[in-house]
């Protein structure tokens, strides 16, 4: 690691269950981290790890050559980059990367609004959940100009097993909610799945196991059933309502673009549905009591 990097600057705002130990990946690579979140107990925790933690948004992106967001919709990641002009501090031509989940044509917009004040967006969400956080192997899919992702690349690489470069600006964003569709109609696919197998005689267990050795495999067969669902744990680490979030950005993307996706429409309907009945910080894997209830 040069001097050079190890004297760069990065902003992380947003300490949570994700943010967190992507903020140590940080620190382990060399960079110098100023973190900010609304938990006392996290700042504590960054500190520990190395970091510095600022009291607010400002304090922590003074200096900084990159900020990166780990917030849960784009509504707040705006507040916390414009609000009281928080993003007054950085270096000129800094670069931001926004790794929450978030509306692609808001963060069109946000790029727009960050360029007249002379910063660059790129658009990084990420996925594999706490557990690739902590192993430091989530995916991720960038959205932005090449030479921004590039700049951005060794950061991301700290976090991240593989980068996806998706297109310009907003692109990760829609690729992340693309993906969190697919995967949240797994999910539904799966438990009415062994729900019906059940109803009809057959063991949950065996069900999941002939699913996983046949073509009806997917990432909730395989990750999901057995470890959080079947075993009744449900702590994927993943909330409901974020679940339902992601899926709802996808289908609100397919009206604007004059789609008519049955399928998607149906299935965040479904999800609102669930994290209305049980609550949007209930784990998404608890998902199955709604549709039991449901019956």
């Amino acid at each position: 690691m040069s001097s050079t990097l190890n004297a760069t600057r990065v902003a992380f705002i947003g300490l949570g269950a994700m943010g967190q130990p992507m903020a140590q990946h940080l620190i382990s690579a060399g960079f110098d981290v100023v973190g900010f979140d609304l938990s006392k107990d996290a700042k504590i925790k960054l500190a520990d790890a190395g970091g510095r933690a600022a009291e607010t948004i400002s304090d922590a992106m003074v200096g900084a050559s990159f900020v990166i967001t780990m917030l849960p919709n784009g509504k707040i990641v705006r507040e916390a980059l414009l609000g009281e002009n928080a993003c007054g501090g950085l270096k000129q031509n800094a670069v931001v990367i926004d790794m929450s989940s978030s509306a692609p044509n808001d963060t069109r917009e946000l790029g727009l609004e960050l360029a007249s004040r002379g910063l660059r967006l790129v658009d990084a969400p990420v996925s594999g959940g706490v557990k690739r956080a902590v192993s430091g192997t989530l995916t991720i899919m960038a959205g932005g100009e090449d030479a921004d992702i590039e700049e951005a690349e060794p950061l991301l690489k700290a976090v991240g097993q593989q980068v996806f470069r998706t297109g310009p600006v907003g692109s990760g964003h829609a690729m992340k909610a693309i993906n969190n569709f697919v995967s949240g109609a797994g999910v539904l696919a799966a438990i009415e799945g062994v729900l019906l197998g059940r109803a009809f005689g057959l063991e949950p267990a065996t069900i999941v196991d002939i699913l996983n050795s046949s073509s009806g495999k997917n990432n909730a067969t395989e990750v999901k059933m057995k470890q959080f669902i079947l075993s009744e744990t449900f702590g994927s680490g993943f909330a409901i309502g974020l679940m339902a979030k992601d899926i709802r950005i996808a289908a609100d993307l397919a009206k604007t673009l004059g789609l008519r996706l049955d399928a998607l429409a149906s299935t965040a309907d479904a999800w609102d549905a669930a994290q209305k009945a049980l609550g949007p910080s209930e784990d998404h894997t608890r998902i199955i009591r709604y549709i039991e209830d449901h019956n």
